[in-house]
């Protein structure tokens, strides 16, 4: 009797005082909510063409406790369970119907049967309405450019996490927001018709549009492929920017990767050497030199010299990167041999300090805030660090580090009209509507005099010959300058940046040999890829040919 009204309490209790509380604990269990992904945005480059796009995907699931549920009416008897659904699924999976039978035998609640299935294999799954049979949206990411541009789009993991290059970068502008679903699911796992349902559409995120062109973007990988192959170097690589504008054309990498199977090439190759990597600039590093003599009223290119191979100051030796006789030379001439002696008798004419703080006007020793992860900022060690040597070497590009981006930037200085513009890889941002919410504008630096500016591109327009020089371009002047230097290891980076035409300038191009094994001038080794890569940047670009002659300036006295 004390049992029978203990448990009559009870009932009472939980039908009649407890009930809405038990029934809210009863759909909170039986309640699932699944997440539906959100389409990641694309990357094109500056004409819209994709680099980097999400498809849509479904990954098919089975709830084995309901397929015995399936009927199938055959012409010649019916057909039922899982030996029906085996044989309707099967062609439809391209799976044998024994395989079939076995997926969909057994007690588990949930498993899965076949991932990333386009949405033809989706559709044509569920189209046969057997119990149990489910697809979750799933996105896959390609590349449909392959290895075009890999360095710079970077790439995502199997969950499809960011995890390096544009895709790490802009992660919160491309991965949109979730939805979700939720819904009343049986003790089998079945929808429940008449119960709670809710869904919370997914909102893809928005699509990156670079500043690059692809076009020219595989011509500059091809191209510094093929001159680190021919010298047998460790790496390359080479930079197309717009010197205006500040936009980076093209960023180019070798040995480089296919960001569709990322896991196949080496860790070290996944990155950008273009701003990772920092090296000596070698004798291009005289181009700052000179600018800042130049700007600060201290030489003209006429300024004459008495040039040995070798000379000493201050007790240390510096020497030229080949011997020969004394040579009489102006300013300009220096630079057309590119004289590590006399560079240092022009650097003289400024202190330690002056020079430091051009290089640091320059860019040089800070970061180029170009919109991709783990970039070098390059070491400008302060002036009154430049004991001994250092204090000479650095007026020839030695004693500091640079990336090639900055290099390209700075030396793109003198194309601008003595104005420095921060370097960009992202024009934007693309709307709804198609049109582009631009990043802002780009930071701009005036660092020398519009006169000083011009006077170094004559210098370097003179020290490249239009008809001999390995970097001509065929119908353009070119204005550039070599640059070779010995890494720790004993290995040379040799080098070569200019513009085309001189005389209007625009586009410049730097291409970039690390790695050699012995000394390779850039003239050499590096100005070959420059006639190149330039003469298919300046069609690419549409830039018309040379309209005046380059100048030519005194060389000896």
């Amino acid at each position: 009797m004390v049992a029978v009204l203990a448990l009559s309490g009870r009932l009472v209790w939980v039908q009649g005082l407890d009930a809405s509380a038990r029934a809210e604990e009863a759909i909170a269990q039986r309640t699932v909510t699944r997440t539906i992904p959100a389409l990641r945005g694309d990357i094109t480059d500056r004409h819209g063409t994709t680099l980097a796009s999400s498809v849509e995907r479904y990954d098919l699931w089975v709830n084995q406790l309901q397929v015995d549920e399936y009927h199938q009416n055959s012409k010649t008897a019916e057909v039922k369970g899982v030996k029906a659904a085996a044989q309707d699924l099967a062609p439809v999976l391209g799976w044998s119907v024994a395989k079939t039978e076995k997926a969909l035998t057994g007690d588990a609640g949930f498993s899965y049967l076949l991932k990333s299935v386009e949405p033809e294999v989706r559709d044509a799954a569920l189209s046969l309405k057997i119990p149990g049979i489910g697809a979750d949206r799933v996105a896959e990411r390609i590349y449909p450019a392959g290895s075009v541009g890999g360095n710079i789009l970077g790439f995502v993991g199997d969950d499809g996490s960011a995890l390096a290059g544009t895709e790490l970068s802009f992660d919160s502008d491309l991965s949109g927001t979730d939805g979700k679903t939720t819904y009343e699911r049986g003790a089998q796992g079945q929808i429940i018709p008449t119960g709670k349902q809710e869904t919370t559409p997914a909102v893809d995120g928005d699509d990156v549009v670079l500043t690059i062109d692809r076009d020219l973007q595989w011509k500059a990988q091809q191209v510094v492929a093929g001159a680190v192959e021919q010298w047998g170097a460790q790496g390359g690589s080479a930079v197309v920017y717009n010197s205006r504008t500040g936009e980076v054309l093209a960023l180019s990498e070798y040995p480089s990767f296919d960001p569709n199977t990322p896991g196949a090439f080496k860790s070290e190759d996944l990155g950008n050497r273009s701003i990772s990597s920092v090296f000596e600039p070698g004798s291009t590093g005289k181009l700052f030199t000179m600018a800042a003599a130049i700007e600060e009223g201290k030489v003209t290119p006429e300024s004459k010299y008495d040039v040995p191979y070798e000379k000493w100051f201050d007790g240390e030796r510096i020497k030229d990167s080949h011997p020969h006789p004394d040579q009489r030379l102006t300013l300009a001439g220096v630079l057309k041999e590119s004289s590590n002696v006399g560079t240092v008798q022009i650097s003289e004419t400024l202190s330690p300090e002056v020079r430091y703080d051009y290089l640091k006007a320059f860019g040089l020793g800070e970061k180029t805030g170009v919109e991709l992860p783990a970039e070098s900022a390059g070491v400008v060690h302060p002036a009154d660090q430049w004991t001994g040597r250092t204090r000479f070497t650095t007026a020839f590009g030695q004693g500091y580090s640079v990336n090639a981006l900055q290099m390209v930037s700075a030396v793109g200085t003198f194309a601008n009209d003595g104005v420095r513009v921060r370097p960009s890889l992202v024009s934007g941002i693309r709307q709804p509507d198609g049109s582009v919410r631009p990043l802002g504008e780009p930071e701009s630096t005036r660092v020398v005099s519009s006169g000083t500016a011009a006077t170094v591109r004559a210098l370097m327009d003179n020290t490249v010959d239009d008809k001999t020089s390995a970097a001509a371009v065929d119908g353009y002047a070119v204005a550039g300058k070599t640059g070779t230097a010995q890494v720790g290891d004993g290995s040379y980076t040799a080098s070569f940046i200019g513009f085309a035409p001189a005389d209007d300038p625009e586009i410049v191009v730097g291409v970039f040999i690390f790695g050699l094994n012995t000394f390779i001038s850039g003239n050499r080794a590096a100005a070959p890829a420059f006639s190149e890569l330039t003469t298919f940047a300046l069609q690419n670009q549409g830039v018309a040919p040379t309209g005046v002659p380059g100048r030519e300036l005194e060389n000896d006295w």
